[in-house]
């Protein structure tokens, strides 16, 4: 296939704003897609022609770029070809080029007043081209009525009303050069332009600025297509060398690129740019490039979500953590994130960096919104896993005989950098999803755990303790408090001291490696000696019972009455002091109750022996009385409650 052949079948055109303004979306939408220009980034450029109907403006694109577009046919006479604004793609030049060609100016179509048009499709090419061609007739350089100058000053004109960081390059291209050399044609044509932008009028803030400020201008002759049809070619083909050279080295020539759109964002500039030419507005491209890019940003980010929220290794990777433990979850959950953030980065590179980065953490936020209920799913597994393991641990190191703090510690310690170690593994990177809270709470159920146990060994070692000290006291007790002899108290009091001695040292011993504080022993130590002195009132209140008393008082009286002091029975002889005996009998009878009367523990004097005693001795003198007020006073046993003395 010959390389015209190829530049045929690769370009696509279309009609981009018909001659009544109305935007044709659909079409340029069409040409997006078949050109494939969304794909190129900022790497593409945009070319515009201006000039008066018939120039040959559509005749030099075709040449240069390789483009279609409709041509007049000269022997049908001059008439206007363009209608409206039409864009095509270059097929003869790298990089990625949209060349627009525009509706002439000065048409008879139009007549002289309505130059509407023209003023706003001018606008409308000086603000989406980085070079706009001026096709302008050799004969009319240096005339002061020249079809030129209107063109001209509508250019200038409406570029005051365009508010652009950039420069745009006018390349006046004069056609059908004569045999005026260009460098003596190129000086009359720039004065003549400088003349015109000195009078145009401009904002008071540029009343004074060049040219220079708002243009590249450069300058180009090319002999006549018609007379030298050879020579044309060659000057064309020297002029697409020279634009396809600055293009790819970014030369002068191809404008200033900055703030240059991205061309996934062309479509949307283009149309917002017309509706505000169309509304007379003043055209703030920097305003405009924003709009885009949050457009646009906004649109990626949002395909980038809905990708990730139907992507299958991410269903299925929230699936599994469901299930339990997932290995390797944070680095597949980043690989993910980060494959679709760099999609992101890739495709809105070329767009506002404040806006690209703003939608950037938006996208991140969201992301994160999406993945973190299966986030904090893993970490409540982790968390699981590491008190289950604590549980474990701290119970095999009690039962090793290990102290109950440090292996509080230990496991504790060894639990949470397992914990740690898995969120590390299950983090994503520059996200706000830690995992302190849920750190937060396993400690808390750690400790919870802890002291539930803590609390349990300690009420098992109170109560060996206590139990212990039951069966150590209970046989001397009982023993001490059955022989009810005068030394019974004072025994009782040194066995419950002796005995609480040895218990507290063993506790104290045992719930060293607990390490309570001080105040938590002492309350504990307590409770042990309150408890040996309960088993003790315990067991005295039991053999002071009236049933066990009465009957071992009788059984004492019995023994002393019939027993002589080696304890052989008695020989009666008649020569025996019975009152003597009887009295004597008596008196170790009520040794017992004097015993048994009161709980002794505190070491408090009391005269219970010595009103008992009183009984029985025949120097007591108990006064009498008519009204039976001093009946206590003459029978203590009478009295309910004896002067210092504590009864059961």
């Amino acid at each position: 296939m010959s390389a015209r052949g190829q530049e045929e079948q690769d370009f696509c055109g279309t009609q981009l704003i018909d001659g009544n303004g109305v935007f044709n979306v659909e079409g340029l939408e069409n040409f997006m897609r078949a050109t494939k220009m969304s794909e190129c980034g900022a790497t593409y450029a945009s070319v515009a022609i201006l000039g008066p109907q018939s120039s040959g403006k559509s005749t030099l694109l075709n040449r240069i770029f390789g483009t279609k577009f409709k041509e007049m046919d000269a022997c049908r006479g001059r008439s206007q070809t363009t209608k409206g604004v039409w864009i095509g793609n270059c097929t003869s030049i790298e990089p990625f080029i949209i060349v627009t060609d525009l509706e002439g100016t000065d048409s008879r179509e139009r007549g002289q007043d309505d130059t509407t048009f023209e003023k706003q499709s001018a606008l409308f090419a000086l603000a989406i081209s980085d070079i706009v061609l001026i096709n302008i007739w050799c004969h009319d350089i240096g005339r002061e009525h020249a079809a030129n100058k209107p063109l001209l000053k509508i250019v200038f004109q409406v570029m005051m009303r365009l508010f652009s960081p950039r420069k745009t390059t006018l390349l006046f291209v004069i056609r059908d050069q004569t045999k005026t050399p260009l460098e003596y044609l190129e000086p009359v044509l720039r004065e003549d332009i400088q003349k015109i932008w000195s009078e145009v009028a401009k904002p008071e803030a540029q009343k004074s600025s060049p040219l220079s400020d708002f243009f590249y201008v450069e300058v180009i002759a090319l002999s006549s297509f018609e007379a030298n049809k050879k020579q044309f070619k060659e000057e064309v083909a020297q002029l697409r060398q020279r634009i396809s050279d600055y293009f790819s080295t970014g030369g002068r020539l191809a404008g200033d690129r900055q703030g240059v759109v991205p061309a996934s964002g062309f479509s949307f500039i283009l149309q917002q740019i017309w509706k505000a030419v169309k509304e007379n507005k003043d055209l703030d491209l920097p305003a405009h490039k924003v709009m885009v890019a949050t457009v646009r940003c906004e649109e990626i980010a949002n395909e980038m979500l809905k990708q990730l929220k139907s992507d299958k290794v991410w269903l299925a990777l929230k699936e599994d953590v469901k299930a339990g433990l997932v290995p390797g979850f944070g680095e597949t959950l980043r690989s993910i994130l980060e494959s679709y953030l760099s999609e992101y980065d890739k495709e809105s590179i070329y767009f506002d960096d404040g806006v690209r980065n703003a939608k950037r953490q938006q996208l991140e936020l969201n992301f994160l919104d999406v993945v973190r209920h299966a986030h904090a799913t893993m970490l409540g597994h982790l968390s699981s896993k590491a008190f289950k393991s604590f549980k474990i641990g701290l119970k095999q190191s009690l039962t090793d005989g290990e102290g109950f703090a440090e292996s509080v510690r230990a496991s504790k310690r060894s639990c949470m950098s397992d914990f740690d170690r898995g969120c590390e593994d299950a983090s994503i990177t520059h996200s706000n999803l830690d995992a302190s809270e849920v750190r937060k709470k396993l400690g808390s159920d750690m400790e919870t755990h802890a002291s539930s146990i803590s609390a349990s060994e300690l009420s098992e070692l109170k109560a060996k303790i206590k139990k212990q000290l039951t069966d150590e006291l209970t046989g001397p007790v009982d023993s001490l408090l059955k022989a009810a002899e005068k030394d019974t108290w004072p025994s009782l009091r040194k066995l419950v001291k002796y005995k609480s001695k040895d218990a507290v040292f063993e506790f104290s011993t045992a719930v060293a490696s607990f390490e309570l504080e001080g105040s938590e022993i002492d309350r504990m130590v307590q409770t042990l000696r309150k408890h040996a002195r309960n088993v003790v009132e315990k067991k005295a209140r039991e053999a002071a019972a009236a049933d066990i008393t009465l009957p071992r008082m009788k059984d004492r009286f019995t023994r002393v009455f019939n027993y002589d002091n080696h304890s052989r029975p008695r020989v009666w002889t008649g020569r025996e002091n019975i009152e003597t005996i009887m009295k004597d009998a008596h008196s170790e009878c009520l040794k017992i109750l004097s015993i048994m009367a009161a709980i002794r523990l505190d070491k408090k004097q009391d005269n219970i022996e010595k009103v008992l005693s009183s009984l029985v001795d025949e120097t007591v003198s108990v006064p009498s009385s008519r009204d039976g007020s001093n009946e206590a006073a003459r029978d203590p046993l009478a009295s309910s409650k004896w002067e210092e003395v504590t009864c059961f």
